[in-house]
């Protein structure tokens, strides 16, 4: 028997990546991203905006590490690195998702994401799939409104 997503939830995020989705136009993922290893929200308005974003959280914790060193033109200018603690209350005006990396490898994340407003977990091999999962959540929050 599969555990309930709700308890689940109540384990993931002090561990995970807290995901508000607070917009969603024309499938270009916006919102904000909680971490422990942060002091407050870090915006992104992108998916590629998400994934320098996380990549930068993952950096800055010490698991899981990268197994490859991410390959970049020109100097790296590092931000000054912050920590606190995760603000539980926030949610997304669309979704909120919990992502918990647990393996950098081949140049990519694996873990697994739960969708707060859904009740469902699903594992992840890649960024790509992690992104597919986001989008057919989302799909189905448009849907409905």
């Amino acid at each position: 028997e599969r555990d309930d997503p709700m308890q689940k939830m109540e384990r993931m995020p002090g561990d995970a990546i807290h995901v508000c989705v607070d917009a969603y136009p024309n499938r270009v993922l916006q919102g904000r991203l909680q971490s422990a290893a942060w002091v407050g929200e870090m915006p992104f308005v992108s998916l590629m905006d998400f994934f320098k974003q996380v990549e930068h959280l993952l950096d800055e914790q010490l698991p899981p590490q990268a197994f490859t060193t991410m390959r970049r033109f020109g100097p790296v200018v590092k931000p000054e690195k912050t920590h606190g603690e995760v603000e539980q209350s926030a949610s997304g005006k669309l979704a909120t998702f919990y992502v918990r990396i647990l393996f950098r490898q081949n140049a990519s994340w694996q873990g697994t994401v739960l969708w707060s407003e859904g009740g469902q977990e699903e594992r992840f091999r890649s960024a790509l799939e992690l992104a597919l999962l986001l989008d057919s959540a989302l799909e189905q929050v448009s849907e409905r409104r």
